[in-house]
C-alpha cells in the first residue's frame, strides 16, 4: 500500500492552525512589548492554515476514493479537515473578540 502525503500534510496544517492563536495568546504573557491585542496578528495565519488544511485533507480524501483505498489516509485525512475546521472556527471566534474590542474602544 502506497501513503497519502497529503493526509499527512493535512494533519500537520490542521494541527498549526490550532495551535497558532493559543501560542500567540500563551506568548503576550512573557514579553513586555507584545501585548494581547497583538496576538490579533496570528488571526489570518490561523484562518490560512485551517483553509489549507481543510483543502488537503479534502484532496487526500479524493486521492484515497481514486485508488480505491490503496492510498490510505481516510483517517489522517479526517483529522486533518477535523483540525483544520477547529483552527478556523478559532480564527473566526478571535476575529469576532477583536472587532468587538475595536468597537468598545471606538465608542467608550
Amino acid at each position: 500500500m502506497t501513503g497519502n502525503s497529503r493526509a499527512a500534510s493535512s494533519v500537520a496544517l490542521g494541527a498549526l492552525a490550532t495551535l497558532t492563536l493559543p501560542v500567540a495568546i500563551f506568548a503576550t504573557r512573557y514579553s513586555d512589548s507584545y501585548d494581547l491585542l497583538h496576538a490579533g496578528f496570528a488571526i489570518p495565519i490561523a484562518a490560512a492554515l485551517g483553509i489549507a488544511a481543510v483543502i488537503l485533507a479534502r484532496r487526500a480524501r479524493l486521492a484515497a476514493r481514486a485508488t480505491l483505498g490503496r492510498a490510505d489516509g481516510m483517517k489522517a485525512a479526517r483529522a486533518g479537515r477535523l483540525l483544520g475546521i477547529l483552527g478556523l472556527c478559532l480564527a473566526a471566534s478571535a476575529t469576532i473578540a477583536v472587532s468587538v474590542y475595536g468597537v468598545l474602544i471606538a465608542v467608550g
